[in-house]
């Protein structure tokens, strides 16, 4: 099936029935609908992106105030006291088990000192 192009009076013409001067025309059209979106493109990538620098930096300072509101805490109080058992001394570092393996080694321990 031949691709049909429309004209002006938006009728619809084989492209093989187009004259090459009429063709090239067409080509122009295109090229310069192109050419004249090209700035308003410009212009809405670097919306784009300042739109992501933005929400970057947002990011990142979210980050350093949780840092900074977390080294402030400093250690719980629940550190400091004495274990009530031998199966208390044990230290357990969530950051080298899985979530869900951390959530019930955390689950467990408040049972124990409930």
């Amino acid at each position: 099936m031949a691709t049909k192009a429309k004209t002006k009076a938006t009728e619809t013409v084989d492209p093989k029935e187009m004259s090459k001067k009429e063709l090239d025309l067409k080509r122009q059209e295109i090229s310069q609908y192109y050419e004249s979106n090209i700035p308003h493109l410009k212009i809405q990538l670097e919306y784009e992106e300042l739109l992501r620098d933005i929400e970057k930096t947002r990011a990142e300072r979210l980050q350093a105030q949780m840092f900074v509101a977390q080294t402030m805490a400093g250690p719980p109080e629940n550190e400091e006291e004495a274990p009530s058992s031998p199966a208390d001394t044990q230290t357990i570092d969530p950051a080298k088990m899985s979530g869900e393996r951390a959530a019930e080694e955390i689950k467990r321990q408040l049972k124990r000192t409930s």
